[in-house]
């Protein structure tokens, strides 16, 4: 997707030890004109999958899902990070978080994730693969079927994309980071 390309490139910034900073566009401020183009290109890639869900995992992949959501008319589940007190029916696995490098037990109601949902999955990155690997738990645990997993940025350099492709699951990534070695952003032509 050229345009989240160009924009990675021109607003992105790169840090040690891996980490690519878009929070002036996607994860922190957000250009809703930006995440509207990228909703339209996730449906675009999985038009021909029989979804009847869209999942996320907090917090920054719920304005993405919520666009895909809106498109498809369909309802946005997003998993949390904190158990409520008032969730009954609770689902749960441990996440870790590759940027804030530390675990979190993540929740959903299995009122709200079922055998009969064919989930799409929709984040902001895949690296490592933890986040996808705990939403692929919750759908076993519910009974559900995923459909596909999108990625708006995947760093390919990290293992996520081999254990996606390991497990079988259609996956997409909108724009591929090659390297950040020496803090220089490389994209996938």
């Amino acid at each position: 997707m050229e345009l989240l390309k160009e924009r990675i490139m021109r607003d992105g910034k790169s840090f040690p030890g891996g980490i690519l900073k878009v929070d002036s566009f996607i994860n922190h401020q957000m250009d809703p004109d930006l995440m509207m183009e990228i909703a339209k290109e996730f449906v675009r890639r999985f038009k021909d999958r029989q979804v009847n869900k869209i999942v996320t995992i907090e917090a920054s992949g719920i304005a993405p899902a919520v666009f895909v959501g809106y498109l498809l008319h369909l309802p946005v589940l997003f998993i949390k990070k904190k158990q409520p007190k008032t969730m009954e029916k609770m689902l749960t696995t441990t996440v870790h978080s590759f940027t804030k490098d530390c675990d979190y037990t993540v929740c959903v109601s299995a009122d709200f994730l079922t055998k009969e949902d064919r989930v799409l999955f929709i984040d902001d990155f895949l690296a490592n693969g933890n986040a996808a690997k705990g939403v692929i738990d919750l759908c076993n645990k519910a009974g559900a079927t995923i459909e596909g997993m999108g990625f708006i940025i995947e760093k390919s350099f990290q293992y996520g994309g081999d254990f996606l492709r390991s497990q079988g699951i259609d996956y997409c990534a909108l724009a591929t980071v090659e390297s950040l070695d020496n803090c220089e952003i490389k994209l996938r032509e």
